[in-house]
């Protein structure tokens, strides 16, 4: 997987202990073009410190253009902003 660090926006359910599900995500491509990618599953969530940032990161499995393709995303707690890590 290639590290691409894009902020991104995603649809999200939560659960009674604040912990974030992701749906599907918008990101803004090279070209100015929006698209929108529906996660299929979540292979695993784990939470991770790093220099101070507590993080949720969820490696998923999407199709995209037509393959499947393993993602990480990860959601930063402290400013609820939501980035497409690993792709």
């Amino acid at each position: 997987m290639k590290v691409v660090a894009m902020p991104i926006e995603v649809v999200a359910w939560f659960d009674k202990e604040g912990i974030p599900h992701p749906v599907r995500f918008r990101v803004t491509t090279k070209d100015c073009e929006e698209k929108v990618v529906k996660i299929h599953k979540v292979m695993t969530s784990e939470m991770e410190k790093l220099a101070g940032n507590v993080m949720y990161i969820f490696n998923c499995m999407s199709v995209i253009n037509g393959i499947e393709r393993g993602l990480q995303i990860k959601y930063e707690i402290d400013t609820c902003k939501w980035i497409l890590f690993k792709i």
